[in-house]
């Protein structure tokens, strides 16, 4: 009987193949380049010929290093990066490119309406859990359906990157409760809100958005035209699937209440898993819902290790990233003490500004303390700090947590700042076995799907390998709170408040 699992993860630049044991070992992986288009400004669309191309290309990847054969495919397992918006026709066809969800287009909309009715957001929150972001879904199509009217009479369905993906795989339509939810959505009902969807004018459309099912479900099966363009065997089963963050959650191991989890990626989100949905603190943070009556509330800074790539080109001038430069700036860190000789920096390093600690669209990234005998090595280490501390931050208005807290991005591979964040928190940081963990938590919804483990909890839980933990040195907890402390006050000043 097959038993071998693949999972497919469409990030916002890269598609990531990878494949899976039925304990959730990782084989093998691929990983192909998408391209981010910005024809105007504000706007962040991906071409969906490229899409399924760099999908094809992972896919076939993967398959070339193992060798194994389609027939060995148990099932398929989809995520991608969220919301947004994708419009196709009744079989599938793209009619526009794919809109990302940090695409801004529908701001001034968004304008107009708090302008008509103050409590705008407000209202969404109470409904969904998250703060309104430009990109979402309903905001989107609301945008397209003003401006490109001919392209929305056209669209049969409107759904995200997954599900464009997964109905060229199987030719069926349909979208899954992580999504739904967040178009915006109910989260308590896990689900799309007829209510939000009359917000914001598609009503009378709502049809266009197709049945929302369980993301550990079936979908169908691999149409034979795709099995051939992507060199499976057709009729192998395909999950419905889930939002990138949601998949994380489950390839992390994570899926169980009180477990936090922080993903460092190029965005840093810091959430904690819960059994019921969580809308505290107020029009703060986002809310995912998650696989087997889950929710994950977590607070997000913008920029994760996009702060240290800036450093890298910035302050450093842009060497060769490879395993000895990284190396040397661990070296680099570690000859500086805790608070960075009183250079502090603040990680917002973003276009869009920040949506916590608060929501401020202004918000800019930036150093303070500098004199003239710090070097280099003081402004690097304090962009390290700046988001372990910006982590710690966000910490404060999550709900308590048990036992380690999980670490998975790009972050977690640097040694140093892993056991910083240890130091900064208190608590030990456990890295999880594997790398590609959106993929993995798709692979393992497949798995639930076609019965290799009686749930997602279950999948996700009893696979779990940790590959290395990290012990908080409490010798060093003084320095981290004067550290904090001053981190603190530099957000205040920024922000023009106290957080």
């Amino acid at each position: 009987m097959p038993s071998i699992l693949l999972g497919i993860d469409a990030g916002s630049t890269l598609t990531k193949a990878a494949l899976f044991n039925r304990h959730g070992q990782e084989l093998a992986r691929c990983t192909r380049p998408v391209e981010i288009r910005r024809p105007r400004p504000g706007w962040c669309e991906v071409d969906p010929d490229q899409a399924w191309e760099a999908m094809k290309s992972a896919v076939a990847g993967v398959l070339r290093q193992t060798g194994v054969a389609p027939e060995e495919i148990a099932a398929i397992g989809i995520s991608a990066a969220m919301v947004g918006a994708w419009l196709v026709d009744a079989t599938g066809n793209a009619l526009r490119p794919g809109i990302n969800w940090e695409d801004s287009r529908s701001q001034q909309m968004l304008d107009t309406r708090l302008v008509a009715d103050p409590e705008f957001y407000q209202r969404i929150f109470r409904e969904d859990g998250c703060v309104m972001q430009q990109g979402c879904t309903l905001p989107v199509a609301a945008w397209i359906r003003q401006n490109e009217p001919e392209v929305f009479a056209a669209a049969a369905h409107i759904f995200s990157y997954k599900d464009f993906l997964r109905m060229k795989l199987t030719g069926h339509a349909a979208a899954d409760r992580t999504e739904a939810a967040v178009a915006p959505g109910d989260a308590r009902q896990r689900n799309r809100s007829a209510t939000m969807i009359e917000l914001f004018g598609l009503a009378d459309v709502a049809g266009k958005f197709p049945p929302v099912l369980d993301s550990e479900a079936v979908a169908g099966t691999l149409a034979s035209a795709a099995a051939v363009e992507l060199g499976l065997a057709a009729g192998t089963p395909v999950a419905i699937g889930a939002g990138d963050v949601p998949s994380t959650v489950v390839g992390a191991s994570a899926l169980q209440a009180g477990t936090a989890l922080i993903i460092l990626g190029t965005t840093c989100v810091v959430g904690v898993v819960s059994d019921k949905p969580v809308f505290t603190p107020p029009d703060l943070g986002l809310l995912f819902t998650l696989p087997d009556a889950a929710w994950f509330r977590s607070m997000v800074n913008v920029a994760g290790t996009l702060n240290l790539d800036w450093a890298i080109t910035t302050i450093l001038g842009d060497p060769v990233r490879d395993a000895s430069l990284f190396r040397q700036l661990d070296d680099m860190i570690s000859g500086v003490p805790i608070g960075s000789g009183g250079v502090v920096y603040l990680p917002y390093l973003s276009e869009s500004g920040i949506i916590a600690p608060v929501f401020d669209q202004h918000a800019r990234a930036g150093f303070s303390g500098l004199a003239p005998h710090h070097r280099r090595e003081h402004m690097m280490r304090a962009v390290y700090e700046g988001v372990v501390l910006a982590v710690r931050d966000l910490m404060q208005h999550l709900p308590a947590i048990e036992g380690d807290i999980l670490l998975t991005g790009g972050g977690s591979n640097s040694r140093v700042w892993t056991q910083m964040l240890a130091d900064a928190l208190g608590r030990p940081v456990a890295i999880p076995e594997g790398t590609e963990f959106g993929a993995r938590g798709a692979a393992l919804l497949a798995g639930t799907a076609i019965g290799l483990f009686p749930s997602v909890r279950e999948a996700s839980v009893s696979t779990r390998r940790i590959a290395r933990r990290h012990t908080p040195d409490h010798n060093v907890r003084a320095a981290w709170d004067q550290a904090f402390a001053a981190y603190s006050r530099q957000r205040d000043k920024a922000l023009g408040e106290s957080v």
